[in-house]
């Protein structure tokens, strides 16, 4: 079965006015996604998700020229193979570094949609997986920097849904962090996980001042108190104290989840199955942090392809840990598909589908809806 055209759609959609959430990189105005379509010559269509890296008109003119060209004519089951050409013709020289690997990302989905229809199978059977549970946090752009009564009274209602974790956003000046972190502990029954993640926004002076506090209000993780690429910073956090610290969705591909697990500076792995390399790689991924005793705990990108998918890989390893649940307030990419891309159970967790391939169907007509919107998605 052949690659017959391969097909961009980069999507946005306005976040209603006073509805934006403040994190560490600021206040969310816009959201964007890019879809992508595989087309075969048997006539199977696959649909993937790459990350819109900020830039998501410029990566869907990389798929729709470069990698359209490299790809056309390949076998559609073979996604090793298609995996290969990319990182050989553009990650490993001169190619567009993290662009190339979101693409690619996207691409790779869609390939394992169309072996999911091919064989009649969801994504969690052909990777050996099976209908296992998997526990789910509160995620998503929200829980932000706002005051710590509402920032309570708004985990509190994600509680009430079945959750048995949230996450909160930290990164603010550390008072106001702290201040906020204590509320939300107040009001939260003790076997409710507190997760903060800092959105890459810490000093190491302000990780100094915060991580013993996240100990003593017991904080499951610190998630990106830095950049990625400050690696000796992680190393240098990691002296603070005994607070597990998480990282790995602005790390892409093994190559850089090998730097993680030998530096020995998290205990959580974060990749983002629509930037680390797509399923294919993510379950490598999987696989070398399994080694290291280390969990899976994929960041939830914006459409419900990259939660389906993400939630086919976490019922696929030995090293499963959380599903982000999207609780964002308003997502049409999430909520107005044709199928729901997780349901939240009682007991806290998720499963994954069982529909052929990732599950999600996409009428290109609902795109039309959403064309891309030029500018920042952070202000």
């Amino acid at each position: 079965m052949k690659i017959t055209d391969i097909k961009a759609f980069p999507i946005s959609f306005k976040v209603p006015q006073g509805s934006g959430v403040r994190l560490g990189i600021g206040l969310a105005v816009k959201r964007d996604a890019v879809l992508i379509k595989v087309t075969t010559d048997e006539g199977i269509i696959g649909w993937g998700e790459a990350h819109h890296g900020r830039c998501p008109g410029a990566i869907a003119k990389l798929i729709d020229t470069t990698f359209k060209e490299l790809l056309l004519g390949m076998d559609a089951l073979n996604t090793v193979s298609v995996w290969e050409k990319i990182y050989k013709m553009q990650l490993s020289s001169h190619g567009m570094g993290y662009a190339s690997t979101m693409a690619l990302s996207g691409i790779d989905i869609a390939l394992w949609d169309i072996k999911g229809k091919f064989f009649n199978t969801p994504i969690y059977r052909l990777l050996g997986g099976g209908k296992n549970k998997i526990k789910a946090y509160a995620g998503g752009i929200a829980l932000g920097w706002q005051d710590p009564i509402s920032l309570g009274e708004e985990a509190l209602s994600h509680v009430s849904k079945g959750y048995k974790a949230v996450k909160l956003r930290v990164g603010d000046k550390i008072k106001n962090d702290m201040d906020r972190v204590t509320q939300v502990r107040k009001v939260l029954h003790d076997d409710v996980e507190i997760l903060v993640d800092a959105n890459t926004n810490y000093t190491i002076k302000d990780a100094q001042m915060a991580i013993p506090f996240y100990e003593d209000q017991q904080i499951t993780w610190l998630e990106e108190p830095f950049p990625a690429m400050e690696f000796n910073n992680y190393r240098t956090a990691k002296t603070f104290g005994n607070l597990s610290l998480a990282a790995g969705e602005n790390h892409f591909t093994r190559f850089e989840f090998s730097r993680l697990v030998e530096d020995n500076v998290i205990n959580y792995a974060q990749p983002d199955v629509s930037k680390a390399g797509g399923i294919t790689e993510v379950i490598r991924i999987a696989n070398l942090m399994s080694g290291w005793n280390v969990s899976i705990n994929p960041h939830t990108s914006l459409t419900g392809i990259n939660m389906a998918a993400s939630i086919h890989i976490l019922a696929s390893v030995d090293n499963a840990g959380f599903f982000e649940g999207d609780v964002t307030a308003f997502n049409p990419f999430r909520d107005d598909m044709d199928q729901v891309p997780f349901k939240l159970y009682k007991d806290g967790t998720v499963i994954p589908s069982d529909l052929p391939g990732v599950g999600i169907s996409i009428n290109e007509k609902f795109l039309d809806k959403y064309p891309l919107i030029d500018g920042p998605c952070y202000i």
